[in-house]
């Protein structure tokens, strides 16, 4: 459990289209087996450590003929950022997805002292 102060509370919040791989005929669309999309985000301001990131499908373009397989996920969360990551497998074929965030963690306050 991550316990914050109540003055130190943020909340930062975004959404990324991924990829449009219908468009050009990209690997999501047209690859088979194991496949990945990774994306960098990184936060407007700052954590004072890294934040507690949940990522969301918002919009999904899936061919309705082959199995809808997908995985996706928050890594390398940093107090500056971290990476959606998007993965498929399979026959599945996806045109295009966006995704959503929300990021929640301690910020620096004005009242906090720096002693070293």
């Amino acid at each position: 459990m991550k316990r914050i102060y109540s003055g130190r509370l943020a909340i930062q919040q975004g959404s990324r289209m991924l990829f449009s791989d219908y468009a050009d005929d990209g690997t999501m669309w047209t690859g088979s087996g194991d496949r990945e999309s990774r994306h960098i985000v990184t936060f407007k301001d700052p954590f004072v450590e890294p934040p507690a990131v949940m990522v969301g499908i918002s919009m999904w373009d899936i061919d309705h003929k082959h199995n809808a397989r997908a995985e996706i996920l928050a890594e390398r969360v940093t107090e500056e950022g971290f990476h959606i990551v998007f993965r498929t497998w399979g026959d599945t074929r996806i045109a295009r997805i966006r995704a959503d965030w929300t990021a929640i963690g301690a910020v620096s306050d004005e009242d906090d002292w720096d002693v070293k």
